[in-house]
């Protein structure tokens, strides 16, 4: 067959059209490809000192895995709180990345005991803000205000409205406790026995090899996985050591990395908190 600059034409068209439907598919099937996993785990990182926290934005984005963070305003090691105005274009850029947000209640606030009588009442105490390491007597009203002031934050600095979920610090709580939160808007999130990778543990104690090794061996499919960005206590580092050979690791025994909005367990609830104003 003669060919010549209109034939040339003719089969550069073809190649144009063929790639432009292979990217629409692609597109088309990039949702549905996104939740076809057969192993889904959900990391989830809470605030610290932040030290850490930009090599671990790096690693995540390098990795392109979305996490779950529960957020508070603690102490850091440089500028002011994690969630004051030193930290904001670094919560904005994970908001860009799609990550998902959620409070860890704004002062960073411990549940101590439940109070007796009616209604309900909490002792609590903070370990940040101004009534720091001063036990409280909290009703559930301020409890809950206490949930939202995170997410009001949150919400402020990323301009996405974070997920009706709560962690409480050290995942101390009380049936009374999560009944009040529920009530007003908020479920609890703890994590998977598997899934506490230890970055609180003294380097003494284990090591990141070990904390390493433990989490590829017990991790399951399901299990949600907790660690912090930043621990004052450790005094070898967990996330430089860890967190990149675990995500590359559980990557090569084929699991994937979700967000708490895709759990089985919770997106129900987050859908329909989503619909309701709060």
């Amino acid at each position: 067959m003669a060919s010549g600059p209109w034939t040339t034409r003719r089969a550069d068209r073809r190649r144009l059209g063929a790639a432009v439907l292979a990217a629409a598919v692609l597109v088309a099937a990039g949702p549905a490809a996104a939740q076809d996993c057969a192993k889904p785990v959900y990391l989830t990182l809470d605030t610290g000192h932040m030290e850490v926290a930009p090599l671990m934005a790096d690693v995540l984005r390098r990795h392109q895995v979305r996490v779950t963070f529960f957020a508070a305003n603690e102490r850091t090691k440089t500028g002011d709180g994690s969630l004051g105005s030193a930290w904001a274009a670094w919560w904005k850029a994970r908001a860009a990345e799609g990550h998902e947000f959620a409070s860890h209640t704004y002062d960073h606030v411990y549940w101590r005991a439940d109070l007796p009588g009616e209604p309900a009442r909490f002792r609590v105490r903070p370990s940040a803000g101004p009534t720091e390491g001063r036990d409280q007597a909290w009703t559930a009203q301020q409890y809950c205000e206490e949930i939202g002031r995170s997410a009001a934050r949150l919400e402020e600095i990323t301009g996405r409205k974070p997920l009706p979920l709560f962690r409480a610090p050290g995942g101390k709580t009380s049936p009374r406790l999560l009944a009040a939160a529920k009530a007003c808007g908020w479920e609890h999130v703890g994590w998977s026995p598997a899934g506490f990778l230890g970055d609180e543990l003294s380097s003494e104690t284990v090591s990141n090899a070990e904390l390493l090794a433990r989490a590829l061996r017990n991790v399951r499919s399901g299990d949600i996985l907790l660690a912090h960005l930043g621990i004052w206590s450790r005094r070898d580092p967990w996330a430089p050591a860890v967190l990149e050979p675990l995500v590359a690791g559980l990557k090569e025994r084929g699991f994937c990395f979700r967000t708490l909005r895709e759990h089985p367990q919770y997106a129900a609830w987050i859908e329909r908190k989503g619909t309701e104003k709060r």
